[in-house]
């Protein structure tokens, strides 16, 4: 149910890349309780100068190598659970590919299941049994 998008400036590398798309979806899964098969993502990469971001707000110190998470899912998941995924995934990204965790920011944006179309014009998770999403 989550559709990611994650975007950065230019220059990494495709294992450092697949790292980080790696690392979202493992602190999904972990974290948010999302089917493992449930993979869906968009990375953009930038010029320089077509990121724009302010390198100190709340006292944290970014560098170019930021990226910004974005994450459509389905409503229902805790605080806790939340608070959980963020700190799982930037741990995961610094572990996988070499980003600080400062450089990590992650916005979550929730939907209903009906808001869902998975193809074929369906709402499939209003259709088919839950057992199936997996």
């Amino acid at each position: 149910m989550p559709l990611v998008r994650i975007d950065l400036m230019e220059g990494r590398s495709a294992e450092q890349l697949a790292a980080i798309g790696e690392a979202v979806q493992r602190a999904l899964v972990e974290c948010l309780n999302v089917p493992a098969r449930d993979q869906f993502q968009i990375v953009t990469e930038y010029f320089t100068g077509r990121l724009i971001y302010n390198s100190g707000y709340l006292g944290i110190e970014r560098t170019d190598d930021i990226m910004i998470v974005q994450i459509l899912l389905s409503s229902g998941r805790s605080v806790a659970q939340k608070q959980a995924f963020y700190a799982r995934a930037a741990e995961l990204i610094f572990q996988g590919a070499a980003i600080r965790p400062e450089d990590v920011t992650i916005v979550l944006l929730e939907n209903t299941r009906a808001d869902w179309s998975f193809g074929r014009g369906e709402a499939q998770y209003l259709t088919l049994p839950r057992q199936r999403w997996n």
